[in-house]
């Protein structure tokens, strides 16, 4: 059973296991709102997910350990299991998806885990792991859908309400729905006045559908940067506490997603995964209202890949008004880039490309046209730029 008591030994097994994750304030990546964030990205293991992993191992038997177990996962549950059995040596398997981050991969194996990479998504990891469970007699470590990692998880909220006593409100990823499920029943148990939202991607709105339509949905398929949080299918226990606990749920783009990222970095030097910058997300775009309110955004995890994080930070560039392109048509004669270039840096922008072709057929001649990507501050400054151009005489395509 899931009760109060439950967390409060989770908590103590937890006991020089796991960091006790610092909160910092944060109000400038929100205007308005006292907003902090709950570093989970810098726990052991990069993730929130060993709390609820080592908890579960603790309660097996010794029958259950001397067997083994296996989980699977998109990467982080992966290696808080991998560590927990490290620490309690217990033979680990671990079923991952394919598409999973290579440093996901080779971190959990450092762990000591056995990883088994599994051609899919999560969900087909899972069903290969409910496989291997039932043929080797495994005992399986559920990523969210178990009482006892959902207890482990809650630990974060008894943390919580020791660092910010009157908190208004706390924002929290979902995936599967553990962590959400955890923190909702612990905080709302110590506090009901606390308002608890969860923030899914809108590519992987599995949990958002299901209290929405008052039943658990399978989702034909998932498409996010949020790799952590990309789950077809809710679990039965975290769908009827997050049904009962949670206020809202609400969903956040990739864009969105990766201007959080970028401003994680930028503002306050932390580095997050996808599914740990979504409350972030959510916070930045008005997502939910907060308005003169004190907030806390758990940052879930902070295991993304390098390879990853480029083309986040281009996205996130774009999406913060800090990078775009423009397309000008110019008549091919001496001096019209000289005064392009001289209207963008009078302005303060900076041109990192320039593209120059010949017009196509049936336009003008003489004609051509520029392709620039900018450097700029925000919108309002390639608002500027754009408008100082089109005054300028130069037709903006």
């Amino acid at each position: 059973m899931l009760t109060i008591d439950n967390v409060y030994r989770a908590s103590n097994a937890l006991k020089g296991v796991i960091r006790k994750t610092d909160v910092i304030y944060a109000p400038k990546l929100c205007e308005g709102v006292d907003l902090y964030l709950k570093t989970e990205n810098l726990q052991v293991t990069g993730s929130f997910k060993v709390r609820g992993a080592y908890y579960k191992m603790t309660r097996l038997s010794d029958e259950e350990k001397q067997r083994g177990v296996i989980a699977c996962s998109a990467g982080n549950h992966a290696q808080g299991v991998a560590l927990a059995a490290q620490k309690n040596g217990i033979k680990a398997v671990i079923c991952l998806p394919d598409g999973a981050p290579i440093s996901k991969v080779e971190a959990t194996k450092s762990y000591g885990a056995e990883v088994c990479l599994v051609e899919g998504v999560y969900d087909d990891a899972y069903n290969k792991a409910l496989q291997l469970r039932d043929e080797m007699g495994y005992t399986f470590i559920h990523p969210f859908n178990d009482e006892d990692v959902i207890a482990g998880q809650g630990t974060i909220a008894l943390e919580l309400a020791e660092q910010i006593p009157d908190l208004d409100a706390v924002l929290v990823p979902i995936g599967g729905g553990g962590l959400i499920s955890g923190i909702a029943y612990t905080i709302k148990t110590l506090n009901p006045k606390v308002k608890v939202y969860g923030v899914q991607a809108a590519g992987a709105p599995s949990m958002k559908n299901a209290v929405e339509h008052g039943k658990i949905e399978t989702l034909t398929g998932v498409s996010t940067i949020a790799d952590g949080i990309a789950v077809k299918t809710p679990g039965e226990h975290t769908y009827e506490i997050c049904s009962k606990y949670v206020d809202e749920i609400v969903t956040v783009t990739d864009d969105e997603i990766s201007a959080a990222i970028l401003a994680l970095m930028e503002r306050h030097k932390l580095v997050t995964e996808g599914a740990g910058a979504v409350p972030v997300a959510a916070a930045m775009f008005n997502k939910v209202d907060l308005k003169g309110k004190k907030a806390v955004c758990v940052l879930s995890g902070g295991n993304i890949d390098v390879t990853i994080l480029s083309r986040v930070i281009k996205r996130g560039l774009l999406m913060s008004g800090r990078s775009c392109q423009l397309m000008i048509e110019l008549m091919d004669k001496p001096g019209q880039l000289k005064n392009v270039s001289r209207i963008i840096a009078d302005l303060g922008g900076n041109v990192t490309s320039v593209h120059h072709e010949r017009a196509n057929e049936g336009s003008d001649v003489n004609g051509c046209y520029l392709r620039i990507v900018l450097e700029t501050r925000n919108y309002e400054h390639i608002a500027q730029i754009r408008q100082a151009l089109t005054e300028y005489g130069f037709k903006l395509l």
